[in-house]
């Protein structure tokens, strides 16, 4: 039985915290249970000998000109310039990083748009945003609000399934993109199809995708996909399109080959929807099964390398048409921070997850039991041993044909929240990752592709990992629903420069849903919250617009006559919508950013947490069609206001 400090040893030699604190101001202490159960979920026992001799190690990430001993000899690493050099020192193959001092840092101050591109709405979309609107929401957007970027959603691969597998947040792959977002129509082949394909059947299916609220994934796949197929079948894959796929190399073979194995079983039997159900043979990618499989569906495999090429090519054009309207930094991406546990990254690269543990976060106030998310932590050892290769091609795969990257959840780069089996959230731990090692590789992507580089920094944070970051050009993530201090919200003169500033995000209330309180509605309709509950989120939300009133008066963008006066508005004016955009364009933050559902004035967030068929999560359209922004009274009211607070605040073009 291993004794107390040896298992403390134990755990903190292998990152596991043994104390943090919560952003409730109170100190909780890593248990022996937990230490013991994260620690069996590594495979380390407590009390073992470990080697602490040096040796060469299998990589090495350095910043430029500054050269580091390589461990276990008395070399120092070469002056190369920035990229990834593999090396031989001793004997030993090792792979050098050589990583600029900072990531793409911006000049001046920049204003955008927030869209779910799924959610766009247009006259010509088959029932879900796509590339082509992207390109014509640009346009409008560069000309009639001055923005300088559109920031997105994830575009990562998903199931389209409803209800359980179309959260851009846990996707099937963070490599790889949603080939639903298509303009099929321009797709090279289908003026050669579309005769045949454009049935009045297919026409009023298209016209009623359109014109549902709410977007059907399924439909639209089906629909896209019978498209896309008879392309396919036509042209098979070009050598424009052969080329691309091969340099994609093993990342795409996997992936590619478990959506035809995917479709494949699925098809063979209706109730096998994830991998863990499949026959034994085909839950090892690298199995003689899975071998045989891919040499028998060579053309199936081949169909989702060419669906990727497609996708790939026509985010280009669309960066390079948010570029030419006039935006400065184009498509701003967004990086999730999980990927489901039964989809393409857990099947293909299994061991660089840790089994018997789940990531999530620690109680606060907006999560009083914390959260369990459900997904694997990454095997931080394995990656390390690898060079670090998945955690870049994640960043550069991300970032590419954009100008800017959001992290969700950046301080995984310095610890995640571990739950171990068969404990709940309240009972985990943090434990660290290599973080000196990843912001750097971080800086060398965001330069090698010229993004710049945002955090989202929001919950339990440690001071070194905002200081850490804005040393290396990131910038941080503040919310107005989230920046207040004990006397209130934070005047826009206290918000940093070094960030990028938004009224909320889409697991919180809009502005209008936070004045009407349609999210704690909606929280008591989901059965997530009781009616003890429900009545003390009321009270505060009386309190906190009655705060955001006074701060408002208090940046002199409302008159003083709104003091005190929050009970007796129940509905969000248009001076206090105004005021509340304005307050954030005020502030010194390099990135400004309107969602759309805050400059239309949507009342209901796009996702509602601790639910899934509950509410309809990842799928609210917009409420102005692209066509309707440019003719709407309303909607050309609301972007000339926008334009207004962007060009009065220093932020216009």
């Amino acid at each position: 039985m291993p004794s107390e400090d040896e298992i403390r040893i134990a755990a903190e030699q292998n990152g596991v915290q043994q104390e943090f604190w919560d952003n409730f101001g109170r100190i909780h202490a890593t248990s022996r249970e937990t230490n013991l159960a994260i620690l069996h979920s590594l495979g380390v026992t407590p009390g073992e000998e470990v080697s602490q001799a040096e040796q060469v190690p299998p990589v090495m990430v350095v910043l430029e000109g500054e050269p580091e001993r390589i461990p276990g000899t008395d070399l120092w690493t070469p002056n190369l310039p920035l990229g990834y050099h593999p090396t031989h020192v001793g004997g030993r193959s090792m792979r050098l990083i050589v990583c600029p001092k900072s990531a793409v840092r911006l000049t001046g101050k920049r204003a955008g748009l927030g869209v779910t591109l799924y959610g766009v709405r247009s006259e010509r979309n088959w029932g879900c945003g796509d590339f082509r609107d992207l390109r014509d929401l640009s346009s409008w957007a560069a000309e009639e609000l001055g923005a300088d970027f559109i920031a997105l959603n994830p575009l990562h691969a998903i199931h389209n399934r409803i209800p359980y597998n179309q959260s851009p947040y846990l996707p099937n792959s963070i490599f790889y993109r949603n080939w639903l977002y298509l303009d099929v129509e321009a797709v090279p082949g289908y003026s050669a199809i579309r005769a045949e394909f454009e049935t009045p059947e297919t026409l009023a299916e298209m016209a009623r995708l359109r014109a549902t609220d709410i977007v059907q994934y399924e439909a639209v796949a089906a629909l896209k996909r019978r498209a896309l197929e008879m392309i396919f079948a036509r042209d098979g894959v070009s050598s424009e399109a052969a080329a691309w796929i091969a340099a994609e190399g093993e990342l795409l073979r996997l992936y590619a080959t478990y959506c035809a194995l995917d479709e494949h079983l699925h098809a063979a039997n209706p109730e096998v929807w994830v991998w863990p159900q499949w026959p034994a043979g085909y839950q090892d990618p690298e199995s003689v099964a899975v071998q045989e499989f891919a040499a028998a569906h060579e053309r199936e495999i081949a169909f989702h390398g060419w669906l990727q090429w497609l996708v790939d090519g026509q985010i280009a054009e669309a960066q390079k048409h948010a570029l030419a309207a006039g935006m400065g930094i184009g498509l701003y991406h967004d990086l999730a921070l999980a990927t489901d546990r039964c989809g393409s990254d857990l099947w293909a690269h299994r061991p660089f997850f840790v089994k018997g543990a789940r990531v999530g976060s620690p109680p606060d106030g907006f999560s009083p039991s914390g959260q369990d998310w459900s997904f694997p932590p990454p095997n931080q050892k394995r990656h390390m041993e690898d060079g670090y290769r998945l955690y870049a091609e994640s960043i550069a795969k991300s970032m590419r044909h954009g100008g800017a990257l959001r992290i969700d959840h950046v301080m995984r780069l310095f610890r995640l929240y571990w739950i171990p089996e068969g404990h709940t959230a309240a009972d985990g731990a943090y434990v660290r990752d290599r973080a000196k090692d990843l912001v750097r590789i971080l800086a060398l992507e965001s330069v090698r592709s010229g993004a710049a580089i945002v955090g989202e920094d929001l919950g339990t944070v440690e001071d070194e990992v905002r200081e850490t970051l804005a040393a290396f050009g990131v910038l941080s993530y503040r919310l107005l629903i989230f920046e207040q201090n004990a006397e209130g919200f934070k005047a826009p003169a206290e918000y940093p420069d070094g960030a990028l500033t938004s009224t909320t995000t889409h697991d919180l209330p809009t502005v209008a849903g936070f004045w009407t309180g349609e999210d704690i509605e909606a929280r008591l309709q989901a059965g997530t919250v009781d009616e003890a509950s429900y009545e003390a989120q009321k009270a505060d939300r009386v309190r906190d617009r009655q705060r955001l009133l006074d701060a408002l008066v208090k940046a002199e963008l409302l008159p003083m006559d709104y003091e005190r006066d929050a009970a007796a508005l129940p509905e969000l004016t248009p001076e206090i919508h105004e005021a509340v955009l304005g307050f954030l364009a005020k502030t010194p933050c390099a990135m400004w950013l309107v969602n759309q559902e805050d400059m239309t004035l949507e009342p209901y967030q796009q996702n509602l947490p601790g639910t899934t068929a509950e509410y309809p999560n990842w799928s609210r359209k917009m409420r102005w069609s692209l066509e309707e922004l440019r003719v709407s009274p309303v909607a050309v009211a609301r972007a000339a206001m926008v334009k207004a607070l962007v060009v009065g605040s220093g932020r216009g073009r």
